[in-house]
């Protein structure tokens, strides 16, 4: 039996992803064949691991690249250099952004604290570069200060090109990061208390209502504790997740990297965060 187009294109990802990525050929077919390529389940309160496979094995994380663009952000608002009640003005080029997004017009103005809404529920791409544009003089600069905090905390295996994990164009490199890396970095962003403000959100209007937003998080509502965080997909990189849910004082963090379907990363982290609950 051939396989069908779904399978053919996760196929086709996981070759590309084998050859950009020198000695990861049998780990990407791992991918193929497995649940996903990497995973993870961490204690949040002091970072230690309770479960890890292929945890730093690297990747593309995708829309999980957002993490970062509101970690930088946070950490701005905290430092006082912003305020969330500021305006974000938008750019044609923040506008001309594609893949999900909120449909920004140039000359168009949004609160930081909606932009931020709109980065983590509807993991908008076009309010990631106007965020990138507001909070640097270019995009470039706002990626290398995210590189930079990937240093501060670590994370050894992860490599930031773009503010958002779309796939990177011609003569661009793609995002690259591992499960730990990831689960190091959501580890460091629940400790804003805004964050999960935002990632808990299952729906919020947007534009005054014109614009609805909705998560792409299946386990919001769906899982008990669940809060956030962010999800993740092209089709070259696979269905990831970086998941938290907190039950009686207790906060866990899973990250799946790398699924071939979406169900699969959904299970996957269900299943993880069952394993540290105990459920």
């Amino acid at each position: 039996m051939s396989a069908g187009p779904t399978r053919r294109r996760m196929l086709a990802g996981a070759a590309a992803l084998a050859l950009s990525m020198p000695g990861a050929v049998r780990a990407v077919r791992r991918c193929v064949l497995d649940p996903c390529l990497g995973a993870v389940l961490m204690d949040a309160a002091d970072g230690a691991l309770l479960y890890e496979k292929r945890a730093r094995l690297r990747g593309r994380p995708a829309s999980l690249t957002k993490m970062m663009t509101l970690l930088v952000v946070l950490e701005a608002v905290r430092r006082g250099e912003a305020s969330l009640e500021d305006e974000v003005a938008v750019t044609a080029e923040a506008a001309g952004i594609g893949g999900s997004q909120v449909y920004l017009a140039e000359g168009e103005r949004f609160r930081l604290d909606d932009m931020l809404y709109a980065l983590m529920v509807k993991s908008a791409n076009d309010v990631a570069r106007a965020l990138a544009l507001h909070f640097a003089s270019t995009r470039e600069a706002f990626v290398a200060r995210m590189n930079a905090r990937a240093g501060e905390l670590g994370l050894a295996g992860t490599e930031f090109h773009t503010e958002h994990g779309l796939p990177p164009g011609r003569g661009q490199e793609p995002d690259v990061s591992t499960a730990l890396d990831m689960a190091r970095l959501a580890r460091e962003l629940v400790k804003h208390p805004d964050t999960l403000r935002y990632t808990s959100t299952e729906a919020r209007g947007f534009r005054n209502g014109e614009f609805m937003l909705r998560s792409h998080n299946p386990l919001l509502g769906s899982y008990e504790g669940c809060d956030g965080l962010k999800t993740g997909y092209t089709w070259i990189a696979g269905w990831s997740i970086a998941a938290t849910a907190e039950r009686d004082g207790r906060r866990l963090i899973a990250v799946v990297l790398g699924s071939p379907r979406r169900e699969t990363r959904n299970r996957e982290a269900r299943r993880l965060l069952d394993l540290g609950f105990g459920a």
